[in-house]
């Protein structure tokens, strides 16, 4: 059995929550029609943030990289999240947002994001830190389910966005196939407190439209791909490959967001499939990062509060 190597295995997605979706819409392979691919099962990969594009305007990445011995208290730290502030795609105030992002979290501390605040994993944030996904399907709808923090999306297949849309933490999300491929096109992405479209603290708009290409590749295609983007980014993650499976996962997202970018951009996120269980897991609210010496503990009330 192949064992997807990493430092660290985030494979926890609720298994109540997980149940409930199978007793409720039947087995993940009940595909919308028998002539489409077949993404049952788990789906799993082993370093966060996307793979960049073959060519043309790209994802933003870590200016510091696993090799870097630059962290507050040696290689052995958090690695920092500073992303790329120069990266053309951003517009000028945008870059400053996650310049000023980055310099919190060479300072020993992090942004408020998403999974620090137990806020919705709204896409695309949630490609660049999930390390999973499983497909639920009930006809007209697919469930997503991702492990870290128990998130869940529902798309509508074959469907319109409403005209009178109300913008919602996960946006609205509405598929079909072309071909061999699901394409999953979301718009209505309330922005809040913490929205952002990566782990680099990246904003976005309303006007924000997000498109989704899922199909399945060869094995050994997947596997090199995850192997280069770990060589750039670090391993996140060890997970057991299932050793029957001769297939891939590629989804490539492009998003379009006038008020935030110069253009829309392109990315990657590849997948295996997986043997991994899936466990309980539950958020708690903590944006201070556990440099050595620095640990914070948790907050406690000075007398009953009931």
């Amino acid at each position: 059995m192949d064992l997807w190597t990493g430092d660290k295995v985030w494979n926890c997605v609720s298994a109540g929550l997980a149940l409930a979706a199978f007793a409720a819409f039947g087995p993940a392979s009940a595909q919308t029609a028998n002539t489409h691919p077949d993404f049952a099962g788990r789906w799993q990969r082993n370093a966060m943030d996307p793979e960049l594009p073959a060519s043309g305007p790209g994802p933003l990445v870590n200016l510091r990289r696993p090799m870097d011995d630059h962290t507050p208290n040696g290689g052995g730290d958090p690695l920092p999240l500073v992303g790329d502030y120069n990266n053309p795609i951003l517009k000028p105030a945008a870059a400053a947002v996650v310049k000023k992002a980055g310099e919190l979290s060479l300072g020993g501390r992090i942004n408020p994001d998403p999974s620090n605040q137990c806020a919705a994993y709204e896409p695309p944030y949630a490609f660049t830190i999930q390390l999973g996904v499983q497909f639920v399907w009930n006809g007209d709808e697919l469930l997503m389910l991702y492990p870290q923090d128990d998130q869940v999306r529902h798309v509508r297949m074959n469907a319109t966005h409403p005209r009178n849309l109300i913008p919602k933490p996960m946006g609205d999300s509405v598929a079909h196939w072309e071909g061999d491929t699901l394409v999953i096109d979301t718009v209505g992405v309330k922005v809040g407190p913490v929205s952002m479209v990566d782990r680099y603290g990246t904003p976005h708009s309303a006007a924000m439209h997000l498109v989704e290409r899922y199909h399945l590749i060869d094995v050994n295609d997947a596997k090199a791909a995850l192997a280069f983007h770990v060589r750039r980014t670090g391993p996140a993650g060890a997970f057991p490959v299932d050793p029957k499976s001769g297939e891939g996962l590629r989804m490539t997202y492009t998003v379009e967001d006038p008020e935030v970018f110069t253009t829309p951009w392109t990315a990657n996120i590849t997948y295996l499939r997986s043997l991994a269980g899936w466990a309980e897991q539950i958020c708690a609210e903590n944006i201070v990062e556990y440099w050595p010496g620095e640990n914070i503990a948790v907050p406690k009330a000075g007398k009953p509060e009931f």
